[in-house]
């Protein structure tokens, strides 16, 4: 019996990747009759060697009858990635490699899954007639924001967001958020007056309502009135609910991280967990700010110093930055920035802290040791800290991050403040302001003593992350069954 493809392509960056390889194998998982071609395309932003790592571990482990990695070759001439157009000129010198991987295959697809970035590839899919969907990897908060700026920029006729959005000072009411929101959580890329971004995100979003569908990583129980909105609409593709999607799959006695996590051996995960063992339960605070994630020399003394007055238990991971001017490159995955700590720190807090250059994030915060997480707030370590019930307390970096804490503190009351509108500057290598030592050990101790209501809600929302996919009746694998069902009648 002939499989019902689908072609997935994600963006090769690998929290993009990591998510939609899981999704591939929940499909397979949840319907044998499907098989997925998976295409990776080269990016000189990403270190690709890591990639084509993962991409073999994974078609090592996988069915080759329902799942397959293909990797396109490179790019003759990429653009420069100082060039303004960079990203949409990147996506669309993929298009041709696309289309050709997908008409050497022995049949036709059933449809076209595209990553929230690649969404110019519906061209080749409506080429072929082949349906498209797309598989969004960050939250139904930030789709909804591009959609609705779009549509408010569209009946003004203009793409100017920040004209739409006011100063930086300003509070927008915007359907489907409790609270008013502050034009400084609002994403980068909406906010940079001197890029294209702004338009290219309502661009994209534009794109979006040219697919059949939406396959979002997220659950209707916990962004559930930004859902609603979402699914009240008529002018937008429909939405399918389908998270948590995270990787989870063990490594050695541990878990692997959802972040890469490839250039640590057993023996540096070994040492972290061992240290975990030996701290009492829920009593350590794990300090982790993403692949990218960084601090300068004077922000790392003041975090330094809120830790130590602090005297809580902790586990910091603490990279050195990249030079200033360095394009592309991420923060050292080996090196710690202890030339940045104050003078005697880690002879003081030896005893009850480990500085680490970077962690195996899944098996850190399934551990039972800790008990609070400082993150970026980026939407995979979100969903983690979620799925694990491990408190959070916000600081986020770069990207949608200040959205999503703002929607974790403000909206949900899931998470304790340290900032919400925090901003690393790669250019600068440097934030936007200074997160002075007292607001540190302040956002340290509020989190570690979370009172009782919070702490329930976490709990409760833990516990409705692993039903939504895991049980029959669950909101996501409804939507899960439902998209399936859907491609299932577009290959009749």
């Amino acid at each position: 019996m002939t499989k019902t493809e689908l072609v997935f392509v994600p963006t090769p960056g690998m929290g993009h990747l990591l998510s939609t390889v899981e999704f591939a194998k929940l499909i397979v998982r949840s319907n044998p009759e499907i098989s997925i071609l998976v295409l990776v395309y080269h990016s000189i932003l990403h270190e690709f060697t890591k990639i084509q790592s993962y991409i073999d571990s994974q078609s090592n482990e996988v069915n080759p009858d329902q799942i397959v990695f293909i990797t396109l070759p490179p790019l003759v001439n990429p653009p420069d990635p100082s060039d303004p157009a960079f990203f949409k000129t990147a996506v669309q010198l993929q298009n041709p490699l696309v289309k050709k991987a997908v008409q050497d295959r022995p049949s036709k697809p059933a449809a076209f899954v595209l990553d929230l970035m690649n969404v110019s590839m519906i061209d080749i899919a409506n080429e072929l007639h082949i349906p498209s969907y797309i598989f969004f990897t960050a939250g139904a908060n930030l789709l909804y924001t591009m959609l609705h700026f779009q549509a408010v920029a569209d009946e003004q006729g203009t793409d100017d967001i920040i004209e739409l959005m006011g100063d930086l000072d300003n509070e927008l009411q915007v359907p489907g958020f409790r609270n008013r929101v502050p034009t400084k959580v609002w994403p980068w890329v909406f906010l940079d007056k001197d890029s294209i971004w702004p338009s290219l995100i309502l661009n994209l979003a534009r794109r979006f309502r040219e697919a059949k569908g939406i396959l979002v990583n997220s659950f209707i129980e916990l962004e559930s009135s930004i859902i609603q909105e979402l699914q009240n609409q008529d002018n937008i593709p429909t939405i399918y609910p389908v998270g948590p999607i995270l990787s989870l799959e063990k490594r050695g006695d541990s878990k692997s991280s959802n972040n890469d996590t490839s250039s640590l051996n057993m023996s540096d995960e070994e040492s972290i967990i061992s240290w975990l063992d030996g701290q009492p339960k829920s009593s350590v605070v794990f300090l982790c700010f993403g692949s990218m994630g960084c601090f300068d020399a004077e922000q790392v003394k003041e975090i330094a110093d809120g830790l130590d007055r602090s005297g809580h238990r902790f586990l910091w991971s603490l990279r050195k930055p990249v030079q200033v001017g360095t394009f592309g490159a991420l923060p050292s995955e080996h090196m710690i920035f202890d030339d940045a700590l104050p003078d005697g720190f880690i002879d003081r807090t030896a005893h009850r802290g480990k500085i680490i250059p970077w962690a195996p994030q899944v098996a850190v915060l399934a551990h039972q040791a800790i008990g609070g997480f400082v993150s970026h707030c980026g939407w995979n370590s979100t969903l983690e800290s979620i799925w694990f019930g491990v408190p959070l307390a916000t600081w986020p970096m770069y990207s949608e991050q200040q959205l999503n804490a703002f929607t974790l503190v403000k909206e949900l009351g899931l998470a304790v403040e340290i900032k919400i509108d925090y901003r690393w500057d790669f250019k600068k290598q440097k934030g936007n302001y200074l997160v002075k030592a007292e607001e540190v050990e302040d956002g340290v101790r509020k989190l570690m003593s979370m009172d009782d209501e919070m702490k329930g809600k976490v709990r409760e929302i833990s516990e409705l992350s692993r039903k939504v996919l895991q049980t029959d009746n669950g909101s996501s694998r409804d939507s899960l069954t439902r998209f399936i069902a859907e491609i299932n009648g577009n290959s009749d």
